[in-house]
C-alpha cells in the first residue's frame, strides 16, 4: 500500500520494524502537523504489549512496514489545537488503542467508538487524512483530543502506561458485569499475566473474592502474597478443579494460548459468566453440556472507550492500582520482544522512551 503523508508534517525519531523478522531498529519518519483538533505529547513511557509483537513479526497477516508499534503511551502535552478546550500545555496524558472512528455512529454515540466499524488504531491503521498510523515507539505522539484520557497526579507514568490496554481490557467487562457496583462477588480470573494481574486488583479494590486459575503452581504465592488473591486453583490439578465446581459468579479468561473452554465453565455457578478477553489464534473447545446444565454464558470483550477509559484512569487513581512492570531502553526493545514470546515477564514491559528515570 502507498503511504500517504499529510501535507505539514513534522519529522519524527522512533523505533519501527521494517519486515516479517520483527527486528525493532531506530527510524524517522514524519507525523502529521498538529491540527485544531489535536494534542501535540512528548512520550515519556510506551507499555509493549503482545500485540506489538504479532504486528512486528505480521504474525497476522496484515502488518503495513515499515510499522511503528505501540498503543499504551503516556506522556506530556507540548502543543493543542485551537479547537481543544479539554487540555492544555502541560498536562500529563495517555493514548490507548484508539486513533480515528467515524464519531456519528450508534457505537460513536454512545461512547463505545471501539466498537465502531470504522475504527482505526494507533498503528497500522489509516487516520482520517489517509495516512497510515504510527504507534508510541517514538519520541512526539499527535492525536486527536478526543482520543487521549488524562493521567491522575498521583500515578507514575511509566507504571500507569499499560492500564491503557491492558487495564481497559479487563475493566470494560468488569463494570458490564456489574463489578463496580455490586460487591462480594466471587470471580476467576485465568492466567497471571498482564492482563491478569490487573484484573486481580481490579477485583480486590472492587471489593470481590478473587480466585487466580493457573496452570502453573509457582504462581500461587505470587497472587495471594504480592496482589491480593483469596484463592489459587491450579487448573491442572483435577482434585482442585473437582472442588471449585459451581463456585464463581463471573470469570475472566486472560489466556490467548489454546485451550478448552468446558472445565473453566464448571467452575461457574449456575446462570454464571465467562468472558474472554484473551485472544487464542485457533478455535477454543466450547463443549455444550457445561452450558446447557448450568445456565451459562460465554462472552467477548474488548478495550473500552475513551470515557470508559477514562473512569477506569480515576479509578485507578483513587484506589493507587498501576500495573507490575520492568522498564526497559529504547535499544532494549527487541531484547524485550524476544522475552515476551516466552512469557518471561512480571507482568508488563515499558519502554522509557525519554532516557530518563523521572517519575512525572
Amino acid at each position: 500500500m502507498a503511504r500517504k503523508t499529510p501535507n505539514n508534517t513534522l519529522t519524527v525519531s522512533g523505533w519501527a520494524a521494517h519486515d516479517s523478522t520483527g527486528n525493532i531498529t531506530p527510524y524517522v519518519f514524519k507525523r502529521r502537523e498538529n491540527g485544531i483538533n489535536d494534542v501535540t505529547i512528548k512520550i515519556l513511557y510506551c507499555g509493549i504489549c503482545h500485540t506489538d509483537l504479532h504486528h512486528a513479526r505480521d504474525d497476522w497477516g496484515i502488518t503495513m512496514y515499515p510499522v511503528v508499534p505501540g498503543h499504551e503511551i503516556t506522556g506530556i502535552i507540548t502543543k493543542v489545537g485551537s479547537n481543544v478546550e479539554k487540555f492544555k500545555v502541560g498536562d500529563r496524558v495517555g493514548v490507548g488503542c484508539l486513533a480515528a472512528s467515524c464519531l456519528d455512529c450508534d457505537f460513536c454515540n454512545t461512547s463505545q467508538e471501539n466498537y465502531c466499524d470504522q475504527i482505526q488504531l494507533t498503528y497500522n491503521g489509516i487516520f482520517w487524512d489517509g495516512s497510515i498510523t504510527y504507534g508510541g515507539y517514538s519520541e512526539t505522539f499527535v492525536a486527536d483530543y478526543r482520543y487521549v484520557v488524562r493521567i491522575p497526579e498521583n500515578m507514575a507514568l511509566d507504571a500507569a502506561a499499560p492500564l491503557l490496554c491492558a487495564g481497559i481490557t479487563v475493566f470494560s467487562p468488569m463494570k458490564d458485569q456489574n463489578l463496580l457496583e455490586m460487591k462480594g462477588k466471587r470471580i476467576g480470573i485465568v492466567g497471571l499475566g498482564g492482563l491478569g494481574h490487573v484484573a486481580v486488583k481490579f477485583g480486590k479494590a472492587f471489593g470481590h473474592h478473587v480466585t487466580v486459575i493457573s496452570t502453573s503452581p509457582s504462581k500461587e504465592n505470587e497472587a495471594k502474597q504480592r496482589l491480593g488473591a483469596d484463592d489459587f486453583i491450579v487448573s491442572t490439578d483435577l482434585k482442585q478443579m473437582q472442588a471449585g465446581k459451581r463456585s464463581l459468579d463471573v470469570i475472566l479468561d486472560t489466556v490467548s494460548a489454546n485451550h478448552s473452554l468446558g472445565p473453566l465453565l464448571e467452575l461457574l455457578k449456575v446462570n454464571g459468566t465467562l468472558v474472554l478477553v484473551g485472544a487464542p489464534d485457533k478455535p477454543v473447545e466450547l463443549p455444550s453440556f457445561p452450558l446447557i446444565f448450568g445456565k451459562r454464558s460465554v462472552k467477548g470483550s474488548m478495550t473500552g472507550g475513551i470515557k470508559e477509559t477514562q473512569e477506569m484512569m480515576d479509578l485507578c487513581g483513587k484506589y493507587n492500582i498501576v500495573c507490575d512492570i520492568e522498564v526497559v531502553k529504547p535499544d532494549q526493545i527487541n531484547q524485550a520482544f524476544d522475552r515476551l514470546a516466552k512469557n518471561d515477564v512480571r507482568y508488563r514491559f515499558v519502554i522509557d522512551i525519554a532516557g530518563g528515570s523521572s517519575k512525572i
